[in-house]
């Protein structure tokens, strides 16, 4: 196991960690970053599933207390059933068309030039929702009906394209429904869970037979650095949220963007 390869797993874990809950799209910064790190082991799929599932549990890890009330009170409670039915139906729009799509989506669209285009029609667009969004109606994940769930999960889908970002999906599509933008972003990052592990899994499955103990290592220091950094971005952004509106990620995103196409004409 050679050092640069740990160096690289260590800066890949954190992009991944850093940009998998904001909204500038964690797959498009892995595929730019994979190919200006000439990061291109056999196991590299597999690798970026590992760093997901990093990003994944430090979502549970921080919202741990309220998801442990949740599953106790399944049998009891319906607010909490009210809550998982709603995951459930803003999960299954991306589950259904991201299981048809699967093959086209990583033949086809996994590429820089996607990515970047993607990147800077999403910043246009959240500019575009961040003067246009209607005035709040919801303002706690609580009280979102199983019909605004379902739109934000067909927004979610949105996300299937490389660069659009997950995050950036549904909670533009959250606050153009009427939600407030610290609920719109608490549900994206609830609605992670099960789009995420049901990803994680499905690229898991297909990537096992590059799995070897020679992986470990390169796996554990990825995984480390991908919970570490997600669970600060975490934090970062419910700070965020409470002050600032998107603004800034938007024009993140069309700059970084146009870099990466000038970068690629040239």
């Amino acid at each position: 196991m050679e050092f640069s390869d740990l160096l690289k797993a260590v800066l890949l874990g954190i992009i991944e960690g850093l940009t998998e809950f904001l909204p500038i799209s964690s797959t498009g910064h892995l595929i730019l970053a994979s190919d200006w790190l000439d990061f291109n082991r056999a196991d590299a799929k597999t690798f970026e599933v590992v760093i997901q599932l990093g990003a994944i549990l430090s979502v549970c890890w921080h919202f741990r207390q309220r998801l442990t009330t949740v599953v106790q009170g399944l049998g009891r409670s319906d607010e909490s059933r009210r809550f998982a039915q709603n995951l459930i139906v803003a999960f299954l729009p991306a589950a259904v068309l991201g299981g048809l799509l699967h093959g086209f989506i990583k033949q086809v669209l996994f590429s820089p030039l996607v990515v970047a285009w993607a990147l800077i029609v999403g910043g246009f667009v959240i500019l575009l929702i961040e003067r246009l969004a209607p005035q709040p109606r919801v303002h706690s994940v609580d009280t979102i009906t199983p019909g605004l769930a379902l739109r934000i999960g067909l927004a979610q889908t949105l996300a299937l394209i490389p660069g659009v970002s997950r995050s950036g999906a549904t909670i533009m599509g959250g606050m153009a429904f009427g939600l407030s933008r610290q609920a719109a972003t608490e549900f994206s990052f609830f609605l992670a869970i099960p789009v995420m592990f049901a990803a994680t899994a499905y690229d898991l499955l297909k990537s096992w037979d590059h799995l070897s103990a020679d992986s470990v290592g390169i796996f554990a220091v990825g995984f480390v650095a991908a919970f570490l950094s997600a669970l600060a971005a975490i934090r970062f952004l419910l700070r965020f949220v409470s002050t600032h509106d998107f603004r800034s990620f938007a024009y993140y995103r069309i700059g970084f963007g146009l870099l990466v196409l000038i970068y690629l004409l040239n």
